[in-house]
Formats: C-alpha cells, sequence, structure tokens
C-alpha cells in the first residue's frame, strides 16, 4: 500500500524525517494545550492486523480468545496514558484500485499454496516469515472491536483517506498505521504501528514536514511526488521513461545509493527545481507522457486532497467533477439503504451495504489447499447461501421478468483469475407465503416477527425442517449446527470424524482460559485440518451476513468465532477423532460435556438421515502418508476446477455461472450440480449436495 519504495528511503535517506515519540508524553503536553478534550488516535486497522494477531498459532484457523485478549491488552495500554482509540476499516475496495486489489490476491494464493507445500512436507506450521493472517480476521476483528467497547468504523471509499480526513478534522494526537500515503497527505502525524512498543507507548513518527524540507518540496507537491512515482491509483510502469529522464539528469545521484533512493531524490529535484521554476501545471502537461492516462494521473493527485484542500497540479477539474455524479443504486427504498448505510459506517453489519448499494462485493484470500479435491474453495461452497441472501436483500427491486439484479463478486478461490467479476444470480427462498420484505424484518416491532426472522435465516441455509430443534438449543449452539448441517449438505467428504471434532472442540472450548489454549502442543500440523478449520471460520462470516440481512434472529455475540472455534483445539480433536479415539477422550474425560455432544450429534445425524444424505464414518490417521504422495504427484498439475463450466455472456462481457445457453430447464449451481429452478424444487431442494469429488 502507499507510495512505492518511499518507506526505504526515509528509513535509510532521510532519517530525519522519522522522530521516536512517547505517545504518552504526547498526549499529555496535548492536553495542556488542549484542557478538556481527550487526545485521540485514529487508528488504521487493516494496517494493524499482522500487528495484533500474535498468538504463534496462525495456520490452523485462528486462536481466537488468545486475539481478543491481545486487542484488551491494545486497548488497554492507550486507556491508560488517556488516550481514545478509533478505528478504521476499509469498507470498499474502489475501482480505480481493483487492478492493485486483484494483483496482491493473485500474489497472495501463490503464497498460500507454498504454506501448504510446507505443511504437507514438514508436518508443522511454517516460520513466522510465511506468515499469513488467519481467514477471516478482519472481519472478526471488527465485531472484537466493537465488544470491547471501541469505536469502530467501516469506510465508504477507500480508507486511507477517512482515516486521514477523520484525524484532520478532529484534531487528533495522529494517525497509527504503515502506510506512506499518510505521508502524503496534509493531515495530522503519522505514527508506526510496526515500531509500537506497547508497555512504553514508544514509536516511530513520520514528519511530512521534514521529508518537504529534505526534498526541497512544499506540502502540496506531495501528491504529486507521489503520483509520478506510483501508487494504487497511479500504476508504477505508467510514468517509468519520465522518471528514467528525471534520474539521467539528476546531477547528485550517489553510487552508494540505491536506484529507487536516486529516483525519488531524482523526481523531487525535478519538481523543486525544474518546475516550480517555470509555469508549473502547464509545464508539467507538456513534459509528462500522460496521453489517455491523463484523467487517471490526476484522480491520484485528487484522492490526497481532504476536504477543503487543493493542490496547484492538478491537471484538470471540470471532467472530473462531473464524473462524481450520483451513483445508482440496486436498492430502490431511500430509508432501507440509509439503514445499511449507517449500519456500514457504524460497522454494524457485513457487506449488506454493498450489495444494497452497488451490488458488487469481494472476499479476500482463504487459507485453502488447492490440491485436496475434495474440499472446494469456500467461496463456492457456500455460494448458493449468499444466493438466497442476495434474492432477500433485492427481493424488492425485481424487473419485470420477476428477476432480481445480478450480483458482481469478486471472491478469491484458485483457479479463478479475477480477471473480472463473476456473475451471480439470486435464487429465491423457499417460505411459505413468500419472502418477507426487508421493512419487515428491519423495522417491524410486531409480534411474531422475530419469529419470522429466524424462519427466513433457516430458509437461507435449506434448514426449515430443523426448526424446532435448533431453536431449543442455545443460540451458538444452534449455529454451530446450522454452519455443520450446511457443510454435510454441500460438501460429500464431509465426515463422521470430521463432525465429532468440531462438536467436540467448540464445547471443550468453553472450559479452557487463554492461558490453557496458548500453551496447548500439537505434535504435527494436518493441511486438511488447516482447510476446514478456514472454511468453518468462513462459514461463521456466512452466517453473520445472513443474520444482517434477516433483521438479527440471533446476538451478533453469538456467532463470533471466539464462542465457538480455536485452530491449535480444533486440530487436536480432528486428529484424536481419525484416529478413532473415543468420544470420552475427545471429550477430555469431562462427564458434563457428554449428554450435550451426544444431542448434538444426534440432531445432526437425524438431518442428515431426513435429507437422504449419508454421514459416513471416514478415519484418515494415515492421511499425511498419501498426502505426501498426492502432493508429489500433483504440485505441477495446473488447477481444474470441479464445478460448474463458465457461460459466456455476450451482453456483459463477463462470464456467467448458473444459467447458459439453452439452460432454461436446469442450472447447473456453482458445487457443480444440475439444480432444477425453483418451482421445481420448492417442496424437495433443502440440501444442495454436491457429487464426491474425485480422489
Amino acid at each position: 500500500m502507499g507510495v512505492r519504495g518511499l518507506h526505504g528511503f526515509v528509513g535509510n535517506a532521510c532519517p530525519s524525517v522519522c522522530t521516536v515519540v512517547n505517545l504518552k508524553e504526547m498526549a499529555e503536553k496535548y492536553q495542556i494545550h488542549h484542557p478538556g478534550c481527550t487526545p485521540v488516535i485514529v487508528v488504521d486497522a487493516m494496517c494493524c492486523l499482522r500487528h495484533w494477531y500474535t498468538p504463534k498459532s496462525w495456520v490452523c484457523g485462528g486462536q481466537w480468545l488468545e486475539y481478543l485478549s491481545i486487542l484488551q491488552d491494545f486497548i488497554k495500554a492507550f486507556n491508560t496514558a488517556g488516550i481514545k482509540l478509533v478505528f478504521f476499516f476499509d469498507g470498499v475496495v474502489e475501482q480505480n484500485k481493483r487492478h492493485e486489489w486483484v494483483k496482491r490476491r493473485l500474489r497472495d494464493n501463490k503464497e498460500i499454496s507454498r504454506i501448504f507445500q510446507f505443511i504437507k512436507t514438514h508436518r508443522q506450521q511454517p516460520s513466522r516469515n510465511m506468515f499469513f493472517i488467519p481467514s477471516g480476521l478482519a472481519i472478526f476483528t471488527i465485531f472484537a472491536l466493537k465488544s470491547l467497547g471501541q469505536e469502530t468504523m467501516c469506510s465508504l471509499r477507500e480508507a486511507d483517506y477517512e482515516v486521514a480526513s477523520y484525524g484532520l478534522q478532529n484534531n487528533c494526537l495522529g494517525i497509527l498505521g504503515e502506510d506512506t500515503d499518510y505521508l502524503i497527505y496534509n493531515t495530522c502525524p503519522y505514527f508506526s504501528v510496526n515500531k509500537l512498543c506497547l508497555d512504553r507507548l514508544i514509536t516511530v513518527m513520520f514528519s511530512r514536514e521534514n521529508l518537504c524540507h529534505s526534498l526541497g518540496l512544499n506540502i502540496t507537491d506531495l501528491p504529486l511526488l507521489a503520483c509520478i512515482l506510483g501508487n494504487d491509483i497511479v500504476p508504477e510502469g505508467m510514468l517509468e521513461n519520465f522518471r528514467q529522464k528525471c534520474l539521467s539528469g539528476y546531477p547528485f545521484a550517489k553510487q552508494n545509493n540505491d536506484k529507487r533512493t536516486n529516483t525519488i531524490l531524482a523526481v523531487a529535484d525535478y519538481i523543486a527545481r525544474v518546475l516550480h521554476s517555470q509555469q508549473g501545471v502547464k509545464d508539467l502537461q507538456e513534459m509528462l507522457p500522460l496521453g489517455r492516462n491523463k484523467t487517471q494521473f490526476c484522480r491520484g493527485i485528487l484522492s490526497y486532497l481532504l476536504p477543503g484542500q487543493q493542490s496547484p497540479w492538478l491537471l484538470e477539474i471540470s471532467s472530473l467533477e462531473t464524473s462524481d455524479k450520483q451513483e445508482v443504486t440496486m436498492c430502490s427504498d431511500p430509508e432501507i439503504l440509509q439503514i445499511a448505510k449507517k449500519q456500514h459506517i457504524q460497522a454494524e453489519s457485513y457487506l449488506v451495504y454493498n450489495i444494497l448499494r452497488s451490488g458488487e462485493i469481494e472476499c479476500s484470500n482463504t487459507l485453502e489447499d488447492e490440491f485436496d479435491p475434495e474440499l472446494p474453495g469456500q467461496a463456492l461452497i457456500y455460494r448458493p447461501a449468499r444466493q438466497h441472501i442476495y434474492s432477500l436483500l433485492l427481493e424488492d427491486n425485481k424487473d419485470a421478468c420477476n428477476s432480481c439484479p445480478i450480483i458482481k463478486e469478486w471472491f478469491v478461490y484458485f483457479g479463478n483469475q479475477l480477471k473480472h467479476p463473476e456473475l451471480v444470480q439470486p435464487i429465491q427462498l423457499d417460505i411459505p407465503g413468500g419472502t418477507p420484505s426487508l421493512r419487515t424484518l428491519w423495522l417491524s416491532q410486531e409480534a411474531g416477527v422475530q419469529s419470522q426472522r429466524y424462519d427466513t435465516f433457516l430458509a437461507c441455509f435449506h434448514l426449515q425442517t430443523e426448526r424446532e430443534e435448533l431453536q431449543a438449543l442455545d443460540n451458538s449452539r444452534a449455529a454451530l449446527c446450522c454452519l455443520l448441517l450446511y457443510l454435510l449438505g454441500q460438501v460429500d467428504a464431509f465426515s463422521l470424524e470430521d463432525v465429532n471434532a468440531f462438536i467436540a472442540q467448540t464445547l471443550c472450548l468453553q472450559g479452557k482460559s487463554v492461558a490453557q489454549l496458548s500453551g496447548l502442543k500439537l505434535t504435527h500440523v494436518d493441511s486438511r485440518a488447516v482447510h476446514l478449520g478456514s472454511l468453518f471460520v468462513r462459514g461463521l462470516t456466512t452466517l453473520i451476513l445472513a443474520n444482517n440481512a434477516c433483521g438479527l434472529p440471533f446476538r451478533m455475540d453469538d456467532l463470533m468465532a471466539w464462542k465457538m472455534f480455536d485452530g491449535k483445539l480444533f486440530q487436536q480433536k480432528y486428529q484424536q477423532s481419525h484416529r478413532g479415539c473415543p468420544v470420552e477422550e475427545l471429550l477430555e474425560g469431562n462427564k458434563c460435556w457428554l449428554t450435550e455432544f451426544q444431542n448434538l450429534k444426534s440432531l445432526i445425524c437425524k438431518a442428515c438421515l431426513k435429507n437422504n444424505r449419508a454421514l459416513q464414518s471416514r478415519q484418515r490417521g494415515n492421511e499425511f502418508i498419501r498426502e505426501n504422495r498426492r502432493w508429489d504427484s500433483s504440485f505441477q498439475r495446473p488447477h481444474q476446477s470441479h464445478f460448474a463450466p463458465s457461460f459466456h455472456n455476450p451482453n456483459q462481457g463477463h462470464h456467467w455461472r448458473g444459467f447458459g445457453p439453452g439452460s432454461s430447464r436446469f442450472e447447473t449451481g456453482p458445487s457443480g450440480r444440475g439444480y432444477k429452478s425453483e418451482e421445481q424444487n420448492q417442496k424437495k431442494r433443502r440440501f444442495q449436495h454436491t457429487p464426491r469429488w474425485p480422489r
């Protein structure tokens, strides 16, 4: 993120930019100069996730209770010093940064492949230099911070802009993050989270004033410098020739500097020496070989201008202003859209506003094994549920043909090159009397509506017939069963041992402290259990989406990962279960859990029998040996999707998953089966089974 190479440059070539500061002392001085005001640090939370996630185990699916404790300690350290924290999360990927988002996701896929190769080779978690944040970490961090009483916000545009704006408009003590864009914005001071020593509240402050002094620039020149060097909006290659021209004409290049350092110095020198002394923007327009990229370059500069700020380097203004017109939304009800927007900004919902506003959503990388042919990507497994949720959210926006608008999905999974969004057709829910409106689910206070919310939630996962049994359970246990039943309906390779492991670890989790979970030792790490752990956590985020869409039939706290999942504990239970350990050993000899275990398992088994799903035993005690052989023989084999072929839609210029040419009778669903049309499936389709993936 940010400006290419600028962090390294200020650290190595401009030491005056970096100053060690004590945040507690800065807060005390702030209160002297602003009596009665609380010093506030605005936190770019997305930059901090890697810094916050310090549990030693990261590959198993997340040590969520440990992580919650770490966040508590982080908040306490600042509160003790009298500093209030305000957290911002990315709420959207802007279109002019989509190419950069895609590039990073494809790069991360390669990293994930290497992680699984290491696990299969060594049967251990890789070292921290291969660290990849657990799947769903950003989503659960939002709800964790809110549960800890923190002011937490989701952005309506790129988060770094809103962080910088908030810091400036609220006279904040500073910004905590790790993004060189905060050196470019003309806002409050920028502190490094990577250099933060929490126990003493000491970190490094980056001074944009000192940066300008070192380079001979004005603060208003920094956006121009950033765009010439390359950032998330202006690709680095766009102005490569211009940078080379600056470098070749720079007389002070030093041999002991790396090329990037000399390039930054040369570009800054060109701005200060040539452009300042001539006609400024007119000369810039003649010298930069922008051509058709002129608007993109101007948008890059404009992206750094906070409310009320201007730049002397904007080449065009009128075309940018006219293009920022009121966008057309997917939702026809202004009040519903406003409610969704408010919940989005206050970080109380997940994806709902994005769906209602633009009909375009994304999901980042998941720790999944592309060479496990039995476990498809979570993006595809949970798509049928999402299709029902889309239909629920867009029920009041059907066209003349009674069809909901198409949703554009940017979901990362192996085999998806992300060259374009996948166009996903919403699928109507099977609810007697029809799908309730969002006004009913979100706004109505009438008796019986909460029951209607619960029914609608279950319908999203085809679990209406299990309503009585599920409602008799504690909410977290009911959510666990909903998720396991959905997975059993979607993935044939999901076995009895897998179910036992998930139930046992959820029960055992309730009796363990953070210290006990942290001290838990694993003899080895199983790659399939890693995949299943990530799959489960992503399933919880799907439950959260459905819960938001249905008007909160569950308390959001009941769906949190730390209530029902711990990665290391699941690894332990998975290995025990697949070795054939008795239930008493799985439950660590706790007789109190035995009855609950049997009740939950009985509910799941009965539901499977009712829906003709054979829940089979399939122990994998020696799976590692077979796994290594399969890995050796298939590692170089390109990914082959076992899902439906994509149909080209000539009208949209994208690939269409679902109804293709001549497919009026059957829809080929994302899990590779033929789905009958809704009219033919009103009574029969509760579970949508996948085929048994080839071994």
